[in-house]
């Protein structure tokens, strides 16, 4: 009897139904293909959590048969996870220059750039990674270098986007590769992963160019301020725009912001960035320049709490002291759930008298493609299957509506969850074929995966109403109490102000031990759990809250 050919497996572990942690993976047999290992950044109720990044159970229980990572850009949300997965796993990671470059910097941070076997492709590079063929194909991105990925699978051909926007008068490098593209169209595809982020917006998104235009509108308006530029720090091509106006007006550049600094250094120390001679100054040498021949470009565009433009508006930045002689040019859009922090930090910026241009239609331009793009990238790849990725649900839902607007059947287009397994048979028939275990894990700080929703439970519990501890010392052998109940509060009630409160609880706790004590109970986790109890019931009926308790008791 013929043994079952083997099927090919297509799994998302992340960046479906959220903005980040993107990262695509592709069975066949005994190969694995992994693309993209990005992070995401914690929503408001994962308290004191820094990073987000994919649940890999998956790949360590398979890790044998990984042939390799490959890097679409460098973007955070596409590399960020990398230092943490490589803990545990250990392929070859494929990217292109700059993506590596800044890559580089993250694992020197996290001692792992020994460890990492990176290799270096170009745009047409085509890699044999088992039964794998994968090319790399330009796009235009916010960031320069980033590719498509068209991977031949023994099943057809799968054509990952990635991110991407037509721009035809690109700031660096060569105009996004259609031909190429086309050429995969003309000879078939069985399936395309497209990034959905714009899918909600009508049109084109404008060149870079058109930044660059705003920017010589503002320099030369201005000629008589500091000027000091928030950009996302791996937006290379906005960076060189705004160091190459600052030169065109006889403007020093100094640089501010970890991020932006390891960024910059990659770019220039790999050519992506052309900067004369004597225009970088250090930050620690702006006092020796008159402001009005000075551009700091920083990091903080999203407001994010200990940025470089946050210290600057709230006082605390080491260097610069924000002043009615600057004008702050906010040269990014904010990111959903962000507006709340950017319009802080524009409110702290106007206190310190300082105008602030943040209009987004003049002095940004997204990176990802809006619905002509997309529709063009449709036309041209002629997809069989269709999966909307990198996205919301309404992202990948209006994509879903708009596949099927450019003539592929609603039954071959599958939104899919994170985890879900689609599954492609011999003959190139799809279907979906259960899941596999995903979802997110928590860094915080030195911690990867060690806090989790009972964690995060506790948290939020203490953040909303508070913690009491009782602390009491049992002679278990004389039935006494010998030392206490001591009552310690934090975050429920200021203490001086409600003694009475206190008092009683502290009563309340000595009855409960007595009646235990008298009632031969010495088992702690009985006693503990009577405290709560008694405790939770009579200062809900008092207050209407319920602090955390935390009962503490010694054997003597």
């Amino acid at each position: 009897m013929a043994k079952n050919k083997p099927k090919l497996r297509l799994m998302m572990l992340g960046g479906l139904c959220e903005i980040g942690k993107n990262l695509t993976v592709l069975e066949y047999g005994d190969d694995i293909l992994i693309i993209d290992c990005g992070l995401a950044f914690p929503d408001e109720d994962m308290l004191g959590i820094d990073l987000v990044i994919p649940d890999i159970t998956y790949l360590e229980k398979n890790k044998e048969k990984i042939r390799g990572i490959l890097l679409t850009h460098g973007h955070e949300d596409h590399i960020g996870a990398i230092p943490y997965v490589l803990r545990t796993i250990n392929p070859p990671i494929y990217g292109t220059k700059l993506t590596l470059g800044i890559l580089e910097n993250k694992l020197a941070e996290h001692k792992l750039e020994k460890q990492a076997k990176l290799v270096t492709v170009y745009h047409g590079t085509v890699l044999k990674l088992g039964v794998f063929e994968a090319e790399f194909i330009r796009v235009n991105h916010s960031i320069a270098d980033a590719c498509c990925i068209a991977v031949k699978t023994p099943v057809g051909v799968v054509f990952h986007t990635g991110d991407f926007k037509l721009d035809v008068s690109p700031i660096g490098g060569e105009m996004m590769d259609l031909t190429r593209i086309g050429e995969y169209g003309r000879d078939g595809v069985l399936v395309m992963l497209g990034e959905s982020t714009n899918a909600e917006r009508p049109g084109f998104t404008p060149s870079e160019r058109k930044v660059g235009s705003s920017l010589d509108q503002i320099f030369r308006s201005n000629t008589e301020k500091r000027v000091i530029v928030a950009t996302f720090s791996s937006n290379v091509h906005r960076v060189q725009q705004i160091i190459d106006v600052s030169v065109r007006y006889g403007r020093k550049v100094a640089i501010t912001g970890r991020s932006m600094i390891n960024v910059i250094g990659a770019a220039v120390r790999l050519g992506y960035m052309n900067v004369p001679s004597g225009t970088l100054i250090d930050i620690t040498e702006i006092n020796r320049y008159p402001s009005n021949q000075l551009t700091i470009i920083t990091t903080g565009s999203q407001g994010e709490p200990m940025s470089a433009l946050y210290r600057m508006a709230f006082s605390e930045h080491s260097m610069v002291s924000l002043n009615s002689g600057d004008l702050v040019v906010l040269s990014s859009h904010a990111i959903p759930g962000n507006e709340l922090l950017v319009g802080n930090i524009v409110n702290e910026m106007y206190k310190c008298g300082v105008d602030v241009y943040h209009d987004e239609a003049e002095v940004h331009v997204s990176g990802h493609a809006c619905q002509e793009e997309l529709k063009l990238m449709h036309a041209l790849v002629k997809p069989k299957y269709f999966v909307p990725i990198h996205g919301e649900y309404r992202h990948l839902m209006q994509h879903k509506e708009l596949a099927e607007f450019m003539g592929t059947p609603a039954s071959n287009i599958f939104v899919m969850g994170i985890g879900d397994v689609l599954e492609f048979d011999e003959n190139g028939a799809a279907k979906r074929a259960g899941s596999v275990p995903s979802g997110h894990v928590l860094i915080d700080g030195y911690g990867v995966g060690d806090v989790g929703n009972i964690v995060l439970r506790d948290r939020r519990h203490l953040s909303q109403d508070g913690l009491i501890v009782v602390v009491a010392a049992v002679d278990s052998s004389s039935g006494s109490i010998v030392s206490g109940p001591d009552i310690i509060s934090r975050g429920f009630v200021y203490v001086r102000e409600s003694e009475e409160l206190m008092e009683d609880v502290k009563k309340l706790c000595e009855s409960v031990f007595e009646e235990m004590l008298e009632d031969g109970v010495f088992e702690w986790n009985q006693m503990k759990n009577n405290i709560k109890e008694t405790l939770t019931k009579y200062i809900y009926s008092k207050t209407k809250r319920k602090p955390m308790i935390l009962p503490v008791i010694m054997n003597i």
